[in-house]
């Protein structure tokens, strides 16, 4: 069956006096992968369960092909929880093959699935090995083979990078990319902004159980009152604060300014400085627009004269 649309639609949750969800929306679609980002807190993980009916919301609802969603549909999801989900002590082979069976899969559906994903992640030799014997970024693998077992047309992931090694991260990527390419609809939650620029399509940024932005990440970037800006002015970065940029500490010192200012606005700042040895200028970060996104624009420092990095 082909992948549907899912919408959160005005989604209210509270435990107790704590209202955690503030009338959360987004809409997921099918062969995209949306990034769900927010500061730890934020909502995701209540946001996900309620999806998956794991908890009840007190408001709002979630629909998905265009109707309320059911146990039926949730069934053909996969669900990757931040915490372990699996059973330390059984076999590993012998959980995916129960999940699948739990998901509709006849046991010899489950069985070859089961051994063909272990096969993938190159874990078909430590089939019969208990979960708790396999490093931590084996049972990441683990877990993720059991949210694909059954061959979903969506996936939910809380965090599935948490754990995994470069040669890991690469490796998840590129499931998820095939899995996107396939036409599922994949949703997962991330710290890790640099590798959800490199991956998602689409981004949902939540804030104290709020979205705060949302759409194609392409689009959002472009039509950001910023613009990011990388100069160095004889061989040391140069922040362009006298044209009303903010300086930005992160991966790389830079500056974000109105996008107002233009190039030749900001190379004949840095000229003014001494010789510009590199200038680079393009729409923001992820990282600068979850900073943005997040944190009140009140809180960026304005105004003085360009500094010099020594």
């Amino acid at each position: 069956m082909a992948a549907g649309v899912l919408r959160i639609e005005g989604l209210v949750k509270s435990y107790g006096d704590l209202r955690v969800l503030e009338g959360v929306s987004l809409t997921v679609h099918p062969g995209r992968i949306l990034g769900f980002l927010g500061r730890n807190g934020a909502g995701k993980t209540t946001t996900m369960r309620c999806v998956f009916g794991l908890l009840e919301p007190d408001g709002g609802r979630i629909t998905y092909d265009a109707g309320t969603l059911t146990i039926e549909q949730r069934r053909r999801f996969g669900y990757m929880p931040e915490e372990r989900g699996l059973y330390p002590k059984m076999a590993v082979a012998s959980q995916l093959v129960h999940f699948a069976r739990l998901s509709g899969l006849r046991a010899n559906e489950a069985r070859e699935a089961a051994m063909a994903w272990l096969d993938r992640f190159g874990l078909a030799d430590r089939a019969d090995a208990r979960l708790e014997q396999l490093s931590h970024g084996n049972q990441q693998r683990v877990q993720l083979a059991a949210a694909l077992v059954h061959g979903p047309e969506m996936l939910v992931l809380d965090e599935p990078f948490s754990g995994l090694d470069p040669v890991g991260v690469a490796e998840m990527g590129s499931v998820l990319r095939e899995s996107a390419a396939g036409g599922t609809t994949i949703l997962f939650s991330s710290h890790q902004l640099d590798l959800v620029e490199g991956l998602c399509t689409d981004v949902a940024i939540i804030d104290a159980g709020r979205v705060v932005q949302h759409g194609d990440l392409e689009q959002i970037r472009s039509r950001s009152p910023y613009r990011r800006a990388e100069v160095t002015v004889d061989g040391r970065h140069w922040v362009a604060t006298e044209l009303g940029g903010a300086r930005v500490e992160g991966q790389r010192l830079h500056t974000l300014l109105p996008a107002s200012v233009t190039v030749e606005e900001l190379l004949e700042a840095a000229r003014r400085v001494g010789t510009v040895t590199s200038l680079r200028f393009e729409p923001p970060s992820l990282a600068d627009l979850f900073h943005e996104a997040v944190i009140s624009s009140d809180a960026r420092p304005r105004g003085g004269g360009g500094q010099e990095e020594r």
